[in-house]
């Protein structure tokens, strides 16, 4: 009698569930599906990138990473790459803008470093074309790492006879290695394997359980309001350039943006599009870095760039979405190397 009345009450429970009211349960969530129109403006991130020349060497990238964390490359011999661009905080380093030389804040957000060589070009402006050449901007800008030439740059690693060794096995056919355009190179290289692939990767490669129901229904919440039409492509991102308010004027348009590279009137507030991946980790957001939370960001833009005014579920579900692109740090690749000690030669910082 026990095992019928268990199972009399199995089978109200299943009817009850499937007919409510007349109507039909809806399917389970984890049978969700999504368009593959939608998927196919996508690309999962690329199991090698595309390596500037010379620049897969071991010995290039084991320098371009004594480099990134060498704090002797500022003024103050108290800031390194690093500093900015925090490789365990999924290279950023939280504040709107950066503390430089002598505690001065920078005009713009520093963005991530994760993925960065894959970009259309370098800084929210684009000024630089790659990573390599963008490596040498901050050491020597005055408001940021300071040094106050390239020889005293060249000086101070050639006081030091491990960088002496370490340029030489990298540059190995330069009769003269230690340069500053060696040393961007060197940093360049480093940087071209910080890949963070996450589990949007892995549903791109046909794994339908690597997103849950609700990260997919975000996903098509997010190409439902059009976030595809500037994030696409493997970085979801970063593949070109937009004017900051293309729907409706951004309240905080006052940066002149990529005019102070083309200084062409349309290239006003306009700016790198930034890439998705890691956004979780990666505020506070945009150029000026003022706007402290993923959910405002998307509100942001579905109004400014959109023209849509997003409804709190929908934001919800699109960060939700977001969340997926939060991808696996290189844990091994990046930690901290010994770097040379301070010797008697080495250049004292330059005041």
């Amino acid at each position: 009698m026990r095992i019928s009345f268990l199972g009399a009450v199995s089978s109200l429970l299943i009817l009850g569930s499937v007919v409510a009211c007349g109507r039909q349960a809806p399917p389970p969530s984890d049978v969700i599906k999504v368009d593959q129109a939608r998927l196919d403006q996508f690309a999962p991130l690329p199991a090698v990138v595309q390596a500037a020349p010379g620049s897969a060497d071991a010995a290039l990238v084991d320098l371009g990473r004594m480099l990134y964390y060498e704090k002797r490359l500022s003024k103050s011999q108290n800031l390194s790459c690093n500093s900015c661009h925090d490789l365990e905080m999924f290279g950023v380093d939280g504040n709107a803008t950066s503390p430089g030389d002598k505690g001065q804040l920078g005009a713009r957000n520093s963005p991530t470093v994760y993925n960065a060589s894959m970009h259309v070009a370098q800084f929210w402006d684009g000024r630089a074309p790659d990573v390599e050449t963008q490596a040498k901007g901050p050491v020597l800008n005055p408001v940021e790492m300071a040094m106050p030439s390239e020889k005293v740059v060249i000086a101070v690693l050639g006081s030091m006879p491990e960088y002496v060794d370490a340029f030489k096995k990298a540059f190995p056919n330069e009769a003269t290695p230690i340069t500053y355009d060696n040393v961007g190179k060197a940093i360049g290289a480093f940087e071209r394997n910080l890949v963070t692939p996450s589990r949007w990767d892995a549903f791109l490669k046909g794994d339908d359980n690597a997103l849950t129901a609700e990260e997919k229904a975000g996903f098509k919440m997010f190409t439902d309001a059009g976030c595809q039409a500037c994030h696409a492509g493997p970085l979801v991102g970063a593949a070109s350039f937009q004017r900051l308010g293309a729907a409706k004027p951004f309240p905080r348009a006052d940066d002149p943006g990529r005019f102070q590279v083309t200084h062409a009137d349309a290239d006003r507030a306009v700016f790198k599009v930034p890439s998705l991946r890691n956004v979780q980790k990666t505020g506070p957001y945009f150029h000026d870095g003022k706007t402290a939370t993923l959910w405002n960001a998307v509100r942001d833009m579905g109004e400014y760039q959109l023209d849509r005014k997003l409804t709190d579920k929908e934001i919800g579900e699109i960060v939700t979405f977001l969340r997926t692109l939060t991808g696996q740090l290189p844990t091994d690749y990046i930690k901290a190397p010994e770097l040379p000690p301070s010797t008697a030669t080495t250049p004292k910082p330059v005041r």
